[in-house]
């Protein structure tokens, strides 16, 4: 069990302040890296997920890249720190809270991609111009920050 459900079982379905990494990992294309997530059901958003007791944001991001994608990404570079009232999330089950998510992006990855099934659909290089529609709206904003720092 990680450290979010041990949390959950003392504190039900109140508001937590989660914090997670994400990273844009491009292609030598300079395509970037979705996964179509299981949660929410077939929605596009980046590799990533929430700190365990302990990691660095740049663990946790490697960690969770490497989870959901297979991918070892190396010299991750800050795109922003992501807060405040927008990032409020109700989930299905009910459960509420503010997230604080540390962006990074990287070309810099070994290994294929091999989407994890338990997180994800599929996992697809997309170009700027043709990003999915359903897409995580937070993530679509991370995307747009960093195409304004490596152009």
């Amino acid at each position: 069990m990680g450290y979010v459900e041990d949390l959950r079982r003392l504190v039900g379905h109140r508001p937590l302040i989660l914090v997670g990494a994400i990273v844009v990992i491009f292609n030598e294309q300079k395509q970037m890296l979705l996964q179509q997530r299981t949660f929410p059901e077939g929605v596009w958003g980046l590799p990533g997920g929430l700190m365990e007791l302990g990691e660095s944001t740049e663990d946790a991001a490697k960690r969770e890249v490497f989870e959901e994608t297979n991918l070892q990404v190396k010299n991750l570079e800050l795109i922003d720190v992501y807060s405040g009232e927008e990032f409020f999330t109700v989930a299905k089950n009910g459960d509420e809270f503010y997230s604080v998510t540390a962006a990074y992006y990287t070309g810099d990855y070994e290994g294929h991609v091999i989407a994890n099934e338990e997180e994800s659909y599929q996992c697809q290089f997309f170009s700027e111009d043709q990003l999915p529609e359903n897409m995580i709206g937070s993530h679509r904003k991370m995307i747009q920050d960093v195409l304004k720092k490596v152009k």
